[in-house]
This record gives C-alpha cells, structure tokens and sequence, in this order.
C-alpha cells in the first residue's frame, strides 16, 4: 500500500489543476507545467488533488506514489518555486553570468561556458575569503535538478582535499591520503 500515494495534495490559492486526456497542467504565478500520466487515475475534489490506483498490480502500484509526488512537485514548484545552490570548492576556482550564460574557470586550460534553459534564472555570488556560489532558481524540479547535475559533472568533489563543485550542505566522505 503506497503511503505517500494516498496523501491528497493541497491545491493553494491562485493554482489552477486541469486534468485531460490523461495529461495533468498546473498554472500558478511562477509559470505553467505539464506532466502526462499512465496506470493511474487522477481527480480534482474540493481543494484537493487524489491519485487513486484500480488494482494491485505492480505498474500501478509503482506509479501511484510516483505520481503524486510529481503533482505534490509540480504545484509548489509554480506557487513558490525550487532553488539548488552549487558551491565550487577549490584555488582559483571562478563562476560568472552573463544572462544565461555561465562561465565557469575550474582548473582545466580553458574556461567552461555553458548555456543554460531559459526557464532557470541563473545567479553568481562570490565574496572575498569564500567559495563563488552558483544559484540556480525555477518552478520546474526536474530541470533545475538536470542543470544541477550537469554543472556537477564538470568537476566532481574528490574526497582527498574535497575540491570540486558540490551542493551547498552536502557532506563529502574524505580519505585519508598517504602515511610515510
């Protein structure tokens, strides 16, 4: 039995949830997004979005909580929007914006620009004596996710010194280097 499928998904004020011909759109403030949806049934009952599933079988099971988190998602992504905050540890590590445009200095012999979706406003703080931030700001998770990562991959934390580009807050597992 999903637990997090069975939860109904508050509809705030100024949102919208049009259900057709199996495809969910949410609009809000922050924009508008769709998301199609299979195995399963979704409703709009008073305030409320419920994902309900027709039998026990294990696609439908499988998708009952898949899709109500994406909804859950989708619906705070346009009331409030989602946020990722990229940190790039290490000397002489840079990042500057222009527009969409992110450049970034990492280490190699050439400077990394990358073109980011015009959906996701891009932001670069760097202050004297701290590591440059990279900010990344949409109503879309999945895409702010995927610019994430892709700007990640560039240069992924090691864990002897820690350098390398890693998410505000997370924890990388360091080693312990080599002992005479």
């Amino acid at each position: 039995m999903s637990r997090i499928g069975n939860n109904p998904v508050a509809i705030p004020e100024g949102i919208t949830v049009d259900i057709k011909d199996n495809i969910v759109t949410v609009k809000g403030k922050l924009g508008e997004l769709t998301q199609e949806f299979s195995a399963v049934s979704i409703k709009v009952e008073d305030g409320n979005v419920i994902v309900e599933r027709s039998s026990d079988k294990k696609e439908e099971k499988s998708k009952h909580g898949l899709y109500r988190a994406l909804i859950n998602n989708m619906i705070q992504g346009v009331s409030k929007g989602w946020t990722k905050e990229l940190e790039l540890v290490g000397v002489g590590y840079r990042a500057t914006n222009q527009g969409q445009k992110l450049d970034l200095a990492l280490g190699f012999s050439h400077n990394i620009v990358l073109d980011v979706a015009p959906e996701v406003k891009v932001e670069t703080v760097s202050e004297k004596g701290k590591n440059p931030i990279v900010k990344l700001t949409s109503h879309d998770k999945q895409l702010v996710g995927q610019v994430a990562a892709k700007i990640r991959g560039f240069r992924i934390p090691e864990p002897y010194k820690g350098k390398g580009i890693k998410f505000v807050g997370e924890i990388i597992r360091r080693k312990a280097g080599k002992s005479a």
